[in-house]
C-alpha cells in the first residue's frame, strides 16, 4: 500500500484534530463539512474505514518516520576540475 508523505499526513492529522475540537466547542456547520472531508481523506490515506482507526494508524506511521537525513551540498564545480589535455 502506498503511504502519504509524512508532511502531508501530519498536516491532515493536525488539521483534523484542531477542527474536531473547534466543532465540538462551536457546532459551526462550515467547520463540520471540512471535518468530514478531512476524515474521509484520512481514511483513504490510511486504508481504513473509521476516522478513529485512521488517526491511530496515522499516529503510528508518523511515529516510525525517521528524521529526514541532512542534505549534503554537492562539491563545488571548481573542486571537480577535470584534467585538460595540453595543446599539441
Amino acid at each position: 500500500m502506498l503511504r502519504p508523505h509524512p508532511a502531508v499526513l501530519r498536516r491532515l492529522v493536525d488539521e483534523y484534530e484542531a477542527l474536531s475540537a473547534a466543532v465540538a466547542a462551536s457546532e459551526q456547520a462550515d467547520l463540520s463539512t471540512r471535518l468530514r472531508d478531512l476524515a474521509y481523506t484520512l481514511c483513504v490515506s490510511t486504508g481504513t474505514r473509521d476516522v478513529e482507526r485512521a488517526l491511530e494508524v496515522a499516529h503510528q506511521w508518523l511515529a516510525t518516520v525517521l528524521a529526514p537525513a541532512r542534505e549534503t551540498t554537492p562539491p563545488a564545480i571548481a573542486e571537480r576540475r577535470m584534467a585538460t589535455p595540453e595543446p599539441a
